[in-house]
């Protein structure tokens, strides 16, 4: 059921994908969450453990300027003065490069970071499914909320895009 709706999802934004590939289980809530360092848009490297002390919304998407991953950047950039005032950050991943992470935020004006994985060595470690589509393969959409302690406190597989960046914010209040 999960992947029929997950595929469904996908083509919602434009992507046929199909089965889920083997990778890891998602971190487990409660689990210290794996630093990383990865370039975003603008090229420079961005580390996990540089927001020790705030929360983390790390999200994991598809594609760049696909419909379905558009619309969830744009309500975390809605929510962005929201996010700041919770002491909270977010952070995209997906398998796109530096260059398609960089066109689309100019085109669509998202000031967060996006951060790109084409070697899905994060993606990976945090136990993200890839689905594929012909040689092409993507992640899965999933989003990981880290306390400012590092631990992950909660863990979405997220089919409701609309409503995700108000879940996500309403996880950060409840102190999850």
């Amino acid at each position: 059921m999960l992947l029929k709706k997950i595929a469904a999802a996908g083509m919602m934004a434009g992507l046929a994908l199909g089965p889920a590939l083997a990778t890891a289980e998602p971190l487990t809530v409660g689990s210290k969450a794996p630093d990383f360092t990865l370039p975003s848009q603008d090229n420079k490297p961005v580390s996990l453990h540089e927001y020790k002390g705030k929360w983390v919304v790390l999200y994991f998407y598809p594609k760049d300027q696909t419909s379905g991953c558009s619309l969830e950047a744009h309500n975390f950039q809605r929510d962005q003065d929201k996010y700041k005032a919770l002491n909270a950050v977010v952070l995209g991943v997906s398998l796109d490069t530096v260059e398609s992470h960089a066109t689309w935020c100019t085109k669509d004006g998202f000031n967060f970071k996006m951060l790109a994985d084409p070697d899905h060595k994060v993606v990976d470690e945090y136990g993200v499914p890839m689905m594929s589509h012909g040689d092409m393969h993507f992640a899965k959409r999933q989003t990981f909320l880290i306390s400012p302690k590092g631990k992950v406190v909660k863990f979405w597989e997220v089919t409701d895009i609309q409503n995700h960046s108000d879940d996500v914010m309403a996880a950060i209040k409840a102190g999850s």
